[in-house]
C-alpha cells in the first residue's frame, strides 16, 4: 500500500513544480511591411503563442491561411506599390537621399496600413488587448497602438539590434565597434571606418530629429487625436525587446536583461520533406546544387538584362545543378542544369547535404539559415543590414561578397569555384553552426517564455533600467566628468595666477631694492 501512495504523492509533488503558469492573453501584433521574409521570422512565434492558447490579432501585408487563435486582419494596399518604392531607394547617391527614400517607404507603409478598413474598424471596435507586439521598424504611429488599447508594449525586430533600439531601452551602444545597420562594416574597425561610423550616426540621429521624428508626430496626432502619450512617452513605454540575432552569428556586445537575442527562432529543428520534383534534382546532381535566392523583397526577374545573360551564362558552365528562386514562368535562354520557381522552402533545401552553396542578398535570415545549416555563401547585396551581413560573412571567413550592380562573369565564376573548392569555407560555416546550435534550449522556447513573462508580471518595471530615465548629459556622466576635470583646471589656473603673482612681486622687490642701491652709488 505504501508503495503506490509513495508514487502518487512524488506524482504531485512533480507537477507542483512545473513552470508558473500564464493565462490565456489577448495578444495585438502588428507587422505592416510586405517583405515575406520578415513575416517568415515571426510566423513560427506567432503559431507557437496562439498553440499556447492565447488570443492574436495580427495585422499583416499579406493574404493568410486560417490558423486556430490567430485572427488576420490583411492591410495589403502597400503591395500594389512597394517594388517602386525599393526601386528609387536603390537610385540613391548620397546618405541624405538613402535615408530619404526609407523615410517615403515607412511614410507609405504606415499610412496603407492605419487606412485599411479592418485597421479602422479595430480602432474603434473598443476591444482591449494585455499586450502588443510591434516589429522595430521606425514605425512610431503603430506604437500607439498600445497607448490606444491600454496594453503592455514590447518590441520584435527581425534584424536584430540598432542604436535607435538601444537608445528606446536604455542600453550603451558604444560606435567604436557597434557599426550602423545600413553599413557595410562589422565590429573591427580601423579609424577611418570608426570615422565613418560617427559621421553616419550624425548624419542619420539629424535626419531622425528634423524629418522623421516630426512626421511622426503629426501621424500620432492625425490616428490617435485623443492619445493619452506623446510620442516620446509611447517610446519610453517599451517593456522587452526580443532581437533576431545571436552572438554567434555576428558579434559580442552589451544588452540590458529585457534584450533577448532569439536569432534563428525560424528554423525548424526537422526539416519537412521536399516536393518530389525538388528533391529528385536535388538527389541526382552527381556534383552537388548550388541554391540561388535574392528573398522576398528583391526579385530576382528585376535584376535587369545584362545581369541575368551573366548569370545564365556563368551558371550554364557549373558542374552542379542550380535551384533559381525567379519570379516569373519562363526564363528565356535557361539552361538544362538550371530548375527555377517563384517559390522554393528554403531551410528545408539549405538542410540537404547535397546543397553545396547559397547565392544569395545576404539578409539577416538567409545568412542566419546559411549558418544554421554549414552552408557557405556568396552575397549579392542591395541594401539595408544586407551589406553589413555579407561582410560579416566574409570577415568569418563562411562566405564572399559581389557587387551586384557591377556583376561581370569572370569574378561570379571565381567566386562561386572557390566556395565550392576550398574546404575551409564550409569547415568554418559549421563550425559557426555548431556554436549556434550550442544553446540551453530553442531560441523559439526563449521568446515564448519571456514573451509569457511579460505577461505574468504585468509589463515587469522591475526590469527597467535608470538609464532610461537619464537624459543624455547624465547618461553618458558628462556633467560628472566636467566637473571634475574642471575642478582641477581651476585650480590650476589658480595655483598659475598666485605663482605668477609671488614672481612678479618678487621680481618688483628685487629691482626696487638694485634702484636704491644705484641711487646711493650715485649721491656717494
Amino acid at each position: 500500500m505504501r508503495l503506490p501512495f509513495l508514487f502518487i504523492t512524488l506524482t504531485i509533488v512533480m507537477l507542483s513544480i512545473d513552470t508558473v503558469p500564464t493565462e490565456s492573453a489577448k495578444i495585438l501584433v502588428t507587422l505592416p511591411f510586405p517583405g515575406r521574409s520578415q513575416y517568415i521570422f515571426i510566423e513560427a512565434y506567432l503559431k507557437a503563442l496562439a498553440a499556447k492558447g492565447h488570443q492574436l490579432t495580427v495585422i499583416n501585408a499579406f493574404k493568410n491561411k486560417p490558423t486556430p487563435n490567430i485572427r488576420f486582419i490583411e492591410a495589403t494596399k502597400i503591395q500594389g506599390h512597394f517594388d517602386e518604392l525599393l526601386g528609387n531607394l536603390a537610385v540613391a547617391s548620397t546618405f541624405w537621399e538613402e535615408l530619404n527614400g526609407l523615410e517615403n517607404i515607412l511614410i507609405d507603409v504606415m499610412k496603407c496600413t492605419l487606412d485599411d478598413e479592418g485597421v479602422q474598424k479595430l480602432l474603434h471596435s473598443g476591444e482591449t488587448f494585455d499586450l502588443v507586439i510591434s516589429e522595430m521598424l521606425q514605425t512610431e504611429p503603430l506604437y500607439a497602438f498600445a497607448q490606444h488599447f491600454n496594453a503592455t508594449l514590447m518590441g520584435f525586430s527581425s534584424y536584430g539590434n540598432d542604436h535607435r533600439i538601444d537608445e528606446i531601452m536604455g542600453n550603451i551602444s558604444p560606435l567604436s565597434y557597434n557599426p550602423s545597420i545600413l553599413s557595410p562594416r562589422t565590429d573591427r574597425m580601423n579609424f577611418w571606418e570608426r570615422l565613418s561610423n560617427h559621421y553616419e550616426y550624425i548624419i542619420e540621429s539629424l535626419h531622425r530629429s528634423v524629418v522623421h521624428l516630426p512626421r511622426m508626430r503629426k501621424m500620432i496626432a492625425q490616428y490617435f487625436p485623443e492619445s493619452k502619450k506623446t510620442m516620446e512617452e509611447i517610446l519610453d513605454s517599451f517593456t522587452l525587446m526580443l532581437l533576431g540575432q545571436h552572438f554567434t552569428l555576428s558579434y559580442p556586445r552589451s544588452y540590458m536583461p529585457n534584450m533577448i537575442e532569439v536569432g534563428g527562432l525560424h528554423i525548424a529543428h526537422k526539416p519537412k520533406p521536399l516536393p518530389k520534383d525538388i528533391k529528385e534534382f536535388i538527389e541526382t546532381a552527381a556534383d552537388g546544387v548550388v541554391y540561388f535566392s535574392m528573398g522576398s523583397n528583391v526579385k530576382s526577374k528585376d535584376l535587369g538584362e545584362e545581369t541575368i545573360k551573366t548569370l545564365l551564362t556563368v551558371f550554364s558552365g557549373l558542374k552542379q545543378r542550380v535551384l533559381w528562386k525567379f519570379e516569373n514562368d519562363e526564363l528565356p535562354g535557361k539552361p538544362n542544369n538550371v530548375f527555377i520557381s517563384k517559390w522554393f522552402p528554403q531551410p528545408d533545401i539549405l538542410a540537404h547535404p547535397n546543397v553545396k552553396l547559397f547565392i544569395t542578398h545576404g539578409g539577416l535570415l538567409s545568412s542566419t539559415e546559411s549558418v544554421y545549416f554549414g552552408k557557405p555563401l556568396l552575397g549579392l547585396p542591395v541594401f539595408f543590414d544586407q551589406h553589413m551581413n555579407v561582410q560579416r560573412a566574409s570577415r568569418m571567413g563562411f562566405g564572399l561578397g559581389l557587387d551586384l550592380h557591377n556583376l561581370n562573369a569572370k569574378d561570379l565564376s571565381e567566386s562561386i569555384h572557390t566556395l565550392l573548392t576550398t574546404p575551409s569555407y564550409t569547415r568554418n560555416a559549421a563550425l559557426i553552426a555548431e556554436r549556434y546550435r550550442d544553446q540551453p534550449e530553442p531560441a523559439l522556447d526563449r521568446a515564448i517564455w519571456w514573451t509569457e513573462y511579460i505577461i505574468r508580471q504585468k509589463g515587469a518595471p522591475h526590469m527597467r533600467a535608470a538609464s532610461r530615465d537619464m537624459n543624455f548629459i547624465q547618461h553618458r556622466s558628462l556633467d560628472t566628468l566636467a566637473v571634475l576635470l574642471s575642478v582641477p583646471l581651476v585650480l590650476l589656473l589658480i595655483s598659475s595666477y598666485i605663482i605668477t603673482r609671488v614672481i612678479r612681486y618678487v621680481i618688483g622687490g628685487k629691482s626696487k631694492m638694485s634702484a636704491n642701491q644705484q641711487k646711493k652709488t650715485k649721491q656717494h
